[in-house]
């Protein structure tokens, strides 16, 4: 599959995650619904694989670059941006989730010493932008406290980081989707753990709402997209494959406009399409005419 196809399968169902979140966070608290969605990926990809005999054994460092990737990927920062989201709009965390791409490319100079194309910045503040104006009635309501903004930004802090912790494991030649099953069981272990810590019930919800959200949450929402992710910011970089985290905002508002009668307005439709030309601009070929 090229990698554009990667790409905008990315796009395509982080886009449709966000309704499945909200669905599956009406019936469970937020910690152990995340802990359900990666426990349910990582034992469904070990499963696979096992079927497939393509499990191998890995040596104690690849095992620890897999738990760094757990921590950073599949676990600390959705405790964060969840946390943000319990009291602020979910157009402002879009907004502030956006800064993945550029978080990327800054980390991936400091940590890697991986210089980001010029094109980038450009792209990014194009992207932002056209976020910002996607979810500008919400922005106006100003409901966000100075710690969920603080959250929200941690989060996609440790989101990038993980990013960067990708790439390490392909370094340390760990086959992709070997490296996500067991990324996602270190997740898991990780946010059982927390759930332990904070004494959260662990009662297992009975509503086919809830089940039928944490399925798509963890095949194609966790299994598929970060696949396809992944081998994004393994072909093109971490810094282009964080602009994913700005055109998706638009499908779950296209979703939104069929399921919840979202209205497109001008400022809207002006958004969307500042996003789509940042991403034009950070991926049109040298020399290609604008």
């Amino acid at each position: 599959m090229p990698v554009s196809a990667h790409y905008a399968l990315t796009v395509l169902i982080w886009g449709l995650t966000w309704t499945a979140i909200r669905l599956q966070v009406e019936s469970a608290p937020v910690d152990i619904s995340v802990f359900y969605r990666f426990l349910m990926a990582s034992v469904v990809t070990l499963a696979v694989l096992a079927v497939l005999r393509r499990l191998q054994k890995l040596s104690l460092k690849q095992h620890s670059w897999l738990v760094l990737q757990g921590l950073t990927m599949y676990s600390v920062n959705f405790l964060l941006i969840y946390r943000a989201a319990e009291s602020m709009t979910s157009g402002l965390l879009a907004v502030v989730f956006s800064l993945v791409a550029l978080f990327n490319a800054v980390n991936g100079w400091l940590w890697l010493r991986l210089k980001p194309a010029a094109r980038l910045y450009p792209a990014v503040a194009l992207g932002i932008s056209g976020v910002a104006l996607l979810f500008w009635h919400d922005l106006q309501l100003g409901n966000a406290t100075g710690a969920s903004i603080l959250f929200a930004a941690a989060g996609t802090f440790w989101f990038s980081m993980g990013n960067l912790v990708s790439i390490k494991v392909r370094l340390a030649e760990i086959p992709l989707l070997v490296a996500n099953a067991w990324g996602m069981v270190y997740g898991a272990l990780i946010l059982g753990v927390w759930c332990l810590i904070q004494g959260v019930e662990w009662a297992v919800p009975t509503t086919a709402t809830f089940w039928a959200a944490t399925v798509f949450l963890a095949v194609p929402g966790s299994i598929i997209a970060f696949y396809s992710y992944i081998t994004v910011i393994q072909t093109l970089g971490a810094d282009k494959a964080g602009y994913a985290t700005v055109l998706f905002p638009i499908v779950a508002l296209s979703v939104s406009t069929w399921l919840e009668g979202f209205e497109w307005t001008i400022t809207a439709v002006a958004g969307a399409m500042l996003a789509i030309l940042g991403n034009y601009v950070l991926f049109r070929r040298p020399g290609q005419k604008t």
